[in-house]
């Protein structure tokens, strides 16, 4: 007798560095095992974040040894996801199967995949699963970049750079809903989206310089990193904090280190991000969407059939939002 065939799934795989058309599409086997305590998901929506573009391009070379020296070591990209769950392993107890949810894990640009209980949260109900998808890592980023680096507190000034990114977006929104008085900076034609996302003061980038300005905050979120660390210094009050999380790795590197040397010498305190997914704060993001604090803002989506053209235009540096893949 012959033998049933495997099941197969969709997927997106990556076998070397490059522009986003070395993507490809590829039925691959299915993730049938689970581990005890994981959770297999069929995934409905995957997010692109910064890490999905930095991994594709292997640029700059610091990023391969996380990635994969020579070629990627996982060939399914994507992380940030939302879905179904399908099966639980046998020491699994917080979901059951029939369970929407959404999470942080590997391989999210397929139809199925398995990831930690410990990165998994339900799904906010009144979202859609493309909008969940838009939330583990950049509203994760926000969150404990403003909550726990930046110890921002209510009645707070906060200054967001970069506020109409994947992070800044969420940054600005979670900044309000802890009670913060908050300067967006973007581009002119970006004004009014910061406006309806709560900012309560506006910086046009293109005419005015935040550093040369003479009000103070008291936390400065940097999601770009357009300024020198002295020049950001400047617009802090004395025990201010800015907190980085900016640009690629390799000049990020050069700032944190510098971060490090120079926070011991002044009053103020200058601190990288170093953003670290989990449940719990997958959880108060939840509860935040569902209170109506925080909604996620998409710029795109699309199917997975049309991955390349996603990067492409993520790539672009245009977007403003979260880019999404369909995966239904």
């Amino acid at each position: 007798m012959e033998s049933a065939p495997k099941p197969t799934m969709k997927a997106v795989i990556q076998r070397e560095y490059g522009p986003p058309d070395v993507l490809r599409r590829a039925d691959l086997g299915f993730p049938a095992v689970v581990g005890p305590d994981e959770v297999r998901i069929r995934v409905y929506a995957a997010g692109v974040d910064p890490g999905v573009w930095f991994f594709l391009t292997g640029r700059p070379w610091l990023v391969r040894a996380a990635a994969g020296i020579r070629t990627p070591r996982h060939p399914v990209p994507g992380r940030a996801l939302a879905g179904r769950v399908e099966v639980v392993g046998a020491q699994v107890t917080r979901f059951r199967a029939g369970e929407d949810v959404y999470a942080e894990g590997l391989g999210a640009f397929a139809e199925y995949t398995v990831v930690a209980e410990r990165m998994l949260a339900r799904k906010p109900a009144n979202l859609t699963f493309e909008q969940a998808a838009a939330i583990p890592i950049s509203a994760t980023t926000a969150l404990q970049g403003l909550r726990d680096t930046g110890r921002l507190r209510a009645g707070q000034h906060v200054l967001v750079n970069g506020a109409t990114g994947g992070v800044g977006t969420f940054a600005v929104q979670i900044a309000k809903a802890l009670g913060a008085e908050v300067t967006a900076v973007c581009a002119p034609n970006a004004a009014e989206l910061v406006r309806s996302l709560g900012a309560d003061h506006v910086v046009d980038y293109t005419r005015e310089d935040f550093t040369a300005g003479t009000r103070r905050y008291d936390v400065v979120f940097d999601l770009v990193g357009n300024h020198s660390l002295t020049r950001c210094r400047r617009v802090l009050t004395p025990d201010g904090r800015l907190v980085l999380s900016a640009g690629p790795p390799a000049p990020w590197l050069r700032r944190r280190l510098a971060a490090l040397v120079l926070s011991p010498l002044v009053s103020c305190t200058m601190v990288a991000l170093d953003a670290r997914p989990n449940a719990a704060d997958l959880d108060a993001l939840r509860d935040l969407v569902q209170a109506g604090q925080v909604t996620p803002v998409i710029d795109r989506v699309f199917p997975l059939e049309d991955i390349s053209d996603a990067l492409r235009h993520y790539g672009s540096g245009h977007a403003r939002g979260k880019t999404v893949l369909s995966i239904r």
